[in-house]
């Protein structure tokens, strides 16, 4: 099969020829018919995951058809329109008993632990557990957001941060997890301050909904300053704030943003080698802050979300800003080093005409 595919962390990518998936007892083949492009998939390439090893082929949140199914497999069989987690519980843990498949000891992670999405066809590890049927009204690529950016920060907003009817949200970082945010905590009736250091991406979250944005350039990297100004538009602060861009300067400037026992919530990735952000702990104990994670979502949590997008209340597909082919991926995955346009980049992938049915 065509996939995308790098030999070294950091070298060049390019479209190969690679042998197809092996299918466990527990799996599912899965022709993949679109995939986002998402800075997790950067931080990959750059080593920032110890799970990597190459040759490796990234792309972690995607959208497609079973073709073919383990002999354990008893829920799916062929043909279905399909998406799932990035990820992937084992099912037997501690954590995936509890229900909690997203903070799985034994997880894997497509694009990570094995072959990724941007790929003919990809592994579903656990099939029973972590495929989710798409409705018939979400189309391949708005459903290819689902999996990494908008669960994650529907998780982070909705199960986590938990916001009341209005409420103000503070989001900073407007990229794809940024934009999603806005548009779930404006769902959830809350009132969002939208910050970032493009006006694109600030007009953008202005669009889905925020009430109020900041271009936090202005301040630097004087993350108390940011979230001064945060406290000056939402007078007093807000009562939940993210940090969807994952950075040392964001990270403080989330929890600068809160009002008295308001709750930050940390969903960018913040890679070791990045340093460890100078969080203002006085506040947190003075202030009784609320500091938690948001790590992804698990399969058996969709039917909330999908009814939602189903319902028109979430539209994943306006966040959908660029279609690309698979050789694309090559040139712009490397770019998202820096900031790109504001928008979720998806992958179209070519398909057969005809799917593969049963084991």
């Amino acid at each position: 099969m065509k996939a995308v595919q790098y030999q070294e962390f950091g070298g060049a990518l390019s479209v190969v020829d690679v042998p197809e998936p092996v299918l466990p007892p527990h799996g599912a083949i899965v022709e993949v018919r679109a995939a986002g492009l998402c800075r997790s998939d950067w931080h990959g390439w750059q080593q920032h995951d110890p799970d990597i090893v190459p040759p490796q082929i990234p792309g972690h949140e995607w959208a497609g058809v079973v073709v073919r199914v383990g002999a354990g497999v008893v829920n799916w069989h062929g043909g279905e329109r399909v998406t799932a987690p990035f990820v992937l519980g084992c099912g037997t843990c501690e954590w995936c008993v509890r229900g909690d498949q997203q903070v799985c000891e034994r997880q894997t992670q497509p694009g990570f632990t094995h072959g990724g999405a941007f790929a003919e066809r990809l592994l579903v590890n656990h099939a029973d557990l972590n495929l989710v049927a798409l409705p018939d009204g979400v189309d391949f690529v708005a459903a290819a957001a689902l999996g990494c950016r908008f669960a994650t920060a529907f998780r982070a907003v909705v199960q986590q941060g938990r916001p009341r009817v209005g409420e103000w949200v503070a989001v900073h970082g407007c990229g794809g997890v940024g934009l999603s945010a806005v548009m779930v905590a404006v769902a959830a009736g809350a009132r969002v301050v939208a910050v970032d250091i493009s006006d694109d991406a600030l007009a953008l979250a202005e669009d889905l909904g925020a009430a109020m944005s900041i271009n936090s350039s202005e301040f630097g990297e004087d993350a108390a300053a940011i979230g001064a100004a945060v406290a000056q538009l939402t007078g007093g602060g807000a009562a939940l704030s993210l940090d969807a861009f994952g950075g040392l300067v964001t990270a403080a400037a989330s929890v600068y943003s809160l009002s008295r026992r308001g709750g930050h919530v940390q969903v960018g990735l913040l890679p070791p080698a990045g340093g460890v952000p100078p969080l203002p702990m006085d506040r947190v104990i003075g202030w009784e802050l609320e500091i938690v994670g948001s790590h992804g979502m698990s399969a058996h949590t969709y039917p909330e979300m999908l009814a939602a997008v189903t319902a028109g209340s979430l539209r994943p597909d306006r966040l959908v800003a660029r279609r690309v082919g698979l050789e694309d991926v090559c040139e712009l995955l490397p770019r998202l080093s820096n900031p790109g346009g504001p928008g979720i980049t998806v992958v179209e992938m070519p398909h057969r005409d005809a799917t593969l049915k049963g084991q």
